[in-house]
């Protein structure tokens, strides 16, 4: 169901999603997902993350999706700068 997550994760009635516009409800459900893929590895360092992987090699692909997306978000609230990428020639002058 749609709903559900909202009712569990968000503690929202029943009457409260029925009074709320279908667009909002969608929005939040993107914001919970944005937040469980964004703190789905909170508390594993890198080198867990390899012992990890090595039984299951999706785990990779999930850490890298949800750092990625934290950086997103860490640069579009200015928690950290863009990193410039420069070119190996621009470097050596």
């Amino acid at each position: 169901m749609l709903y559900i997550p909202l009712m569990e994760k968000l503690g929202m009635s029943w009457g409260d999603i029925k009074s709320i516009p279908r667009n909002e409800l969608e929005g939040l459900l993107r914001a919970l997902n944005i937040y469980n893929t964004i703190h789905a590895f909170d508390g594993y360092s890198s080198k867990d993350i390899e012992q990890m992987a090595k039984d299951k090699p999706n785990i990779r692909s999930n850490y890298n999706e949800s750092m990625a997306m934290k950086e997103k978000y860490e640069i579009l609230i200015g928690a950290q700068r863009v990193k410039k990428v420069q070119k190996l020639s621009d470097l050596l002058g």
